[in-house]
């Protein structure tokens, strides 16, 4: 198209037949010539023919225009030339080119209307060219008119504008660039001063614009800076949070959980505080343990930190143990005192986001997320309750066990027993647990410690009795055991002990947890050592009993106890079962001035020995044992038994036991109370001198449980009649034993408390068999001084002078009579003098009274038993001795009414009796002795009965004394 343009604009238009004659030379050589177009029309030619020259021809020729014909041709000639070969080819050659020819002008014919056609639209296009460069020339010449009048300074203008806006651009990216340059400046300053949110807030920010700007090549630098940067504020993030075990600080733990939040690492920072709890626990008490040892050890040996933490434990020295144990219990209560605040800060914070997911509910899938989380946290935080209580349980059992506490002082064994009671409470309120790996550990420790101390108590116990006096252990008439530093443990658990200025303070610490009372500071392991004995006793009576003006002191002790509580007062006049002396004495001496000096004597004040005073003191601390060790209790108690057994088979031993007068078959001692000895001898009692090596390992050990049999101290002297047989310290041994069971009677209920439930029957039964049978003591320990004080010899002697076979009847008593009255008003005289010494309470009096009645009546049957002669003036004259012994009898003791009086005046009676009447008698009075029975056989029926009758008879007393025997 191009060649037929550049034709028509070089040319002009011209003719077909012309157009074809200007074509270039090498479209000459193709289009054939007029002469040869005639001599192609005029020669006949066969089409197919033609076709088939036309198909010879080689591919080559019909390349490209660049083709090279002469030379193809040139270069096919063969190295030696045939002119006729030639010539052939030539001619070839000229019917292909003729062919070809022939063919194009066959072509052209036939397009040549169609080429017109065309030829004139081209003629056409070529006008409407030439007038749209007339228009272009005159647009251009316009243009650049405008140009030079104002276009190219406005464009100026705008293209100098946004060069000043990408500049703009760029200066504020150099210019983030450079503030993300210098963030790790600021990121030092926020670490530093621990805003962990502010700094990860800072470096997330950082790292947002540097992916902005990732295009910059210093950017990319810098983007691994930021995330190096970011790791290390995790790190020290982990070391913040790790502070939080032993020192929980609310503002420090939110920044912390706000940083974790920033992260989305809030359920890992959880499995991380829980790994840190742990370990703060096992650093924590290493620390303490081991600061203890090397104080100890007096060097700065670095062997001890290589230790294990439960040989660790076992370096810990006796003077050191408590200190440490208290300073391990306060560490460990910091480190769970933060875990408690740890869950209470999530408590508070998550009431307040689910109150703002309540509020704001348009972000559902994000409150979903929260809500998972905190689902997590506080599963997990629930869970490592448990978890921590029970590495602090194993930790402080490792260290409990670590030392052999056998020979400590019980003081301060005591207050091991109490950390660790407190201790339990600590775990009971932090996560509900029971804490049985500590109470099986201090079990463990309790019960090899209360063996060996027991042990030692009892062999003290026995070194007291035998070197105790019976001297009265003056204390104040208000006494009570409550008063003891020992029974201060019971005032918590017993109203009226508490002062009423204490009781709302006490009732408002006992409703909230050690947690909430200690949550805001202090720890409650530092107030053991602040409240050990923090009063002192005030028991003990300002005044003796020797003075002169003893009524009066005791008056003036009565009246100083005013300001001792009602309720103290009450209690020991309720626990004074079957006593009530004042009472007693008010109403006595109304009835008779004769025995008031018994009672008036230090009115209210209880009979008890330092002994007594030392084992009540110890029944205080083996219930403070008790009391904190719940599970020990049946332990302590049988001990607690033991002591008790010990003081009253010792009073036994020393006071009660003869006999010559058990023999007299009076019931002196009940069948309880024989049982109960019996049962104390063989269970505590040593009675082997030494022990036997060929022995068995078990009886060796059953040995090694009993205690040897005490001794009377040889100070104590039972044998003056000035003093009735050392009356004095019969009563205070008897009655402080009375005492003793009173207290433990009080003690009954705290006892039953926390005794288990399959060992109750032993209590019941310690109750029931031997506390109880304490006041029956006082029948044989006065028995030998109601029959050592009156010569009942003497009187059978005088008995046995009197003439009984009297054939009148005689007005005047006999002599006997006078004399025995006389032992009595002695023997009132004598135990006047002794109640200046110690108050004689009424019990006492009346059974010293009702033992010599009784021993002087059976003394004068026997003496009657004795007469060989006897009328019926002489039976009269023995109703008339008896009912004068009786009158003055009954003006020296209100004992009503008058013992074994029906003893003999059966007897004398039955010297009236008939033969029939007497051998029912017999039976029905077996109270006499034989000889007593045969008497009245031989004397009062000898003169009246045959031979045979009277052997039927003594038949008769021989068959009921067969039982006896």
């Amino acid at each position: 198209m191009q060649k037929i343009k550049s034709l028509m604009t070089r040319q002009g238009l011209r003719s077909p037949q012309e157009s074809v004659n200007d074509l270039s030379p090498i479209e000459n050589l193709r289009i054939p010539t007029k002469e040869e177009l005639r001599e192609l029309h005029e020669e006949p030619t066969d089409p197919q023919a033609q076709q088939e020259i036309i198909n010879s021809i080689e591919e080559v020729y019909f390349s490209n225009d660049s083709f090279d014909i002469v030379k193809y041709e040139l270069e096919r000639l063969p190295p030696v030339l045939s002119l006729q070969e030639l010539e052939e080819y030539r001619d070839k050659l000229k019917q292909q080119q003729a062919a070809v020819s022939k063919k194009v002008a066959d072509l052209i014919l036939e397009k040549q209307p169609a080429y017109v056609e065309e030829l004139e639209r081209v003629t056409s296009l070529q006008s409407g060219l030439q007038l749209a460069a007339v228009i272009c020339t005159n647009g251009r010449r316009h243009l650049n008119i405008a140009k030079e009048g104002f276009t190219q300074t406005s464009l100026g203008l705008l293209a100098n504008q946004r060069k000043r806006q990408l500049l703009i651009g760029l200066l504020k990216s150099l210019r983030t660039i450079k503030t993300l340059q210098r963030t790790d400046v600021r990121l030092s300053e926020m670490l530093e001063e621990e805003d962990y949110p502010g700094a990860i807030q800072l470096c997330l920010e950082c790292q947002k614009a540097a992916s902005t700007f990732k295009h910059y090549s210093c950017i990319s630098e810098l983007n691994s800076k930021l995330q190096d940067t970011l790791e290390q504020i995790e790190e020290q993030l982990d070391v913040a949070l790790s502070k939080i075990c032993k020192n929980f600080d609310i503002n420090h733990y939110t920044k912390v959980q706000q940083a974790y939040r920033l992260l989305g690492k809030t359920q890992t920072a959880m499995d991380q505080l829980h790994m840190h709890f742990t370990q703060a626990i096992h650093n924590t008490v290493f620390q303490v343990v081991l600061g203890y040892v090397e104080l100890c050890a007096g060097n700065t040996d670095t062997k001890f930190q290589k230790l294990q933490y439960k040989d660790l434990c076992t370096h810990i020295t006796s003077d050191s143990y408590i200190p440490c144990l208290a300073d391990l219990c306060k560490a460990l209560w910091e480190v769970m005192l933060s875990y408690y605040r740890t869950m209470q800060w999530h408590e508070d914070h998550d009431q307040d986001e689910a109150a703002v997911v309540s509020s704001d509910g348009n972000n559902v899938i994000g409150a979903e997320e929260n809500s998972f989380d905190r689902n997590y946290v506080k599963k997990k935080l629930e869970h490592g309750l448990s978890r921590i209580w029970q590495d602090v349980q194993l930790k402080v059992k490792t260290y409990l066990l670590g030392t052999d506490l056998s020979n400590f002082k019980y003081d301060d064994f005591i207050f091991v027993l109490d950390v660790i009671s407190r201790l339990m409470q600590v775990g009971e309120e932090f996560c509900g647990s029971k804490s049985e790996v500590l109470q099986e550990s201090i079990r463990k420790q309790s019960v090899n410690y209360f063996k060996t101390y027991h042990r030692t108590r009892l062999e003290e116990l026995r070194m007291f009795l035998e070197n105790e006096t019976w001297e009265l252990c003056p204390v104040k008439s208000s006494f009570s055991i409550l008063q003891l530093h020992e029974f201060k443990f019971m005032e918590q658990s017993r109203s009226p002990s508490v002062s009423p200025s204490k009781q709302p303070a006490s009732a408002v610490s006992s409703a909230l947890t050690l947690f909430q009372q200690y949550c805001a500071g202090g720890n409650p392991f530092e107030i053991q050592a602040d409240t050990k004995d923090d009063e002192t006793e005030d028991v003990l009576a300002s005044n003796g009993y020797e003075s002169d003006e003893q009524e009066k002191s005791a008056y003036q002790e009565y009246d100083s106890d005013s300001d001792v509580p009602e309720e103290l007062k009450r209690d020991y006049v309720d626990e004074q079962t079957g006593d009530a002396p004042i009472k007693s004495v008010s109403r006595e001496t109304l009835r008779s001035r004769k025995r008031s000096d018994y009672n008036l004597n230090k009115v209210n004040a209880p009979i008890l020995t330092n002994t007594t005073l030392n084992v009540i003191r110890l029944v205080g601390k083996y219930m403070q044992m008790m009391n904190i060790l719940k599970p020990i209790a049946f332990d302590v108690i049988h001990f607690m038994s033991q002591l008790f057994d010990y003081y009253l088979y010792a009073v036994y031993t020393f006071f009660g036991r003869n006999d010559m007068f058990e023999s007299t078959g009076l019931g002196l001692s009940s069948s309880r109370l024989r049982t109960t000895l019996n049962r104390i001898q063989e269970s505590l009692i040593d009675l082997e001198v030494s022990s036997d090596p060929s022995g068995t390992l078990t009886a060796a050990e059953e040995r090694k449980e009993k205690v040897p049999s005490p001794h009377l101290s040889h100070l104590v002297v039972l044998t003056s009649g000035n003093s009735l047989y050392g009356l004095a310290e019969r009563v205070v041994a008897t009655e402080s034993l009375v005492f003793l069971a009173e207290q433990f009677e009080f003690l009954q209920p705290h006892l039953d408390a926390v005794m288990p439930a399959a060992k109750k029957p032993f209590l019941q039964q310690f109750y029931s068999q031997t506390v109880s049978t304490a006041s029956e003591l006082r029948k044989p320990v006065y028995w030998i001084v109601a029959a050592k004080a009156i010569d009942y010899e003497q009187m059978l002697l005088l008995m046995t002078n009197v003439k009984w076979d009297v054939k009148e009847i005689m007005s005047q008593h006999n002599v006997y009579v006078d004399a025995l009255l006389k032992e009595f008003e002695e023997f009132n005289r004598r135990l006047n003098d002794v109640s200046k010494r110690v108050r004689i309470p009424l019990p006492v009096s009346n059974i010293l009274w009702e033992h010599c009645i009784r021993l002087a009546n059976r003394t004068l049957v026997e003496g009657y038993a004795n007469v060989k002669k006897c009328s019926n003036e002489g039976r009269a004259l023995m109703q008339l001795d008896f009912q004068q012994f009786l009158m003055k009898l009954e003006k020296l003791t209100d004992i009503r009414p008058i013992p074994d009086k029906e003893f003999v005046e059966t007897y004398i009676k039955a010297y009236y009796l008939t033969e029939n009447d007497m051998e029912s008698w017999i039976k029905e009075h077996r109270e006499y002795s034989t000889k007593q029975l045969t008497n009245l056989v031989n004397i009062c029926l000898g003169t009246y009965i045959n031979k045979k009758a009277r052997q039927k008879l003594l038949a008769t007393i021989d068959d009921t004394d067969r039982p006896k025997r």
